[in-house]
């Protein structure tokens, strides 16, 4: 196994739709499952024209999952059935597991611009029904690490000595915001068998030891195994979200907002969604 990490795959996602008409890109989605496990879906938004958000995401299920919402720019309300609701401004991030099961809506609001991300997480199969539970994460509670042109956001996990602003239970992952100076350069060491990818959402940069290959903003970059991370920047800074944990290695069933591990377990949740039964009385950790 090579010391420093390479780019093994490139994602550039899809234009599409969402909840009630939200256009965003879909990073990650169904047909990237198995090489960014245990990362299921990554949707990017960014636009100044409210017309294309502010539709927003009724009330809809999620089960078997964890969703972390952040948000670079904008407004975002949202309420659960839990109880919980508020509003996700700049720099804020929401990190909602679903387990058992949770109703749920988030409603963009007009803004000179909504930037931001949606992550989901897939939880494993030990802890699909565990009770669901929203942690809100403010924007002036993420550490920041300043270092010689590189500002280190540390929203989840841990960066050298200092801990996040949140800490998964059921997957340990490491959730870093990152922006560096023109020409900065930047080395992480990782866990050489986590999964570790970016996503650059501003400027370029080249994030390979052994290539000169520069990698422009909306692309996901997968990387091989390996000890350490390698970044420069390019002529302009560059800004990427980082997001890196063990795979589970488990059997994936995906119907819509519903991840669980059999197709059985789906149409038990589905079954579950018409009884009316789908939310659990009282099963909530918030």
């Amino acid at each position: 196994m090579d010391d420093y990490r390479q780019v093994r795959k490139v994602v550039t996602g899809t234009a599409t739709e969402d909840g009630a008409g939200v256009k965003l890109t879909r990073v990650l989605g169904n047909r990237t499952v198995e090489d960014f496990d245990p990362f299921l879906m990554l949707d990017a938004f960014d636009s100044t024209n409210p017309d294309d958000y502010t539709k927003g995401f009724p009330w809809h299920p999620h089960r078997g999952i964890e969703t972390v919402t952040y948000l670079l720019r904008g407004d975002m309300e949202h309420g659960d059935s839990m109880g919980n609701s508020g509003s996700i401004l700049d720099g804020d991030c929401q990190w909602m597991t679903a387990g058992s099961g949770v109703i749920h809506q988030e409603m963009p609001q007009p803004a000179d611009r909504m930037q931001g991300m949606q992550l989901w997480i897939n939880l494993p199969a030990k802890d699909k029904m565990t009770p669901p539970a929203y942690n809100s994460i403010t924007a002036d509670s993420v550490p920041q690490v300043r270092e010689d042109g590189t500002d280190v956001k540390v929203i989840a996990g841990r960066y050298k000595d200092t801990d996040g602003a949140f800490n998964g239970k059921f997957v340990d992952a490491t959730y870093l915001d990152i922006t560096m100076a023109p020409g900065a350069k930047w080395d992480y060491v990782t866990i050489p068998e986590n999964t570790l990818f970016v996503y650059i959402y501003d400027g370029e940069g080249y994030f390979s030891k052994l290539s000169d290959e520069i990698f422009p903003a909306k692309r996901a970059l997968l990387f091989t195994h390996g000890k350490d991370l390698s970044v420069t920047a390019g002529e302009n800074s560059v800004r990427f979200i980082l997001l890196t944990a063990m795979p589970l290695y488990e059997p994936v069933a995906w119907g819509g907002p519903i991840v669980m591990n059999t197709r059985d377990e789906l149409s038990q949740a589905f079954q579950e969604l018409e009884d009316g039964t789908f939310v659990k009385s009282g099963d909530s950790d918030a």
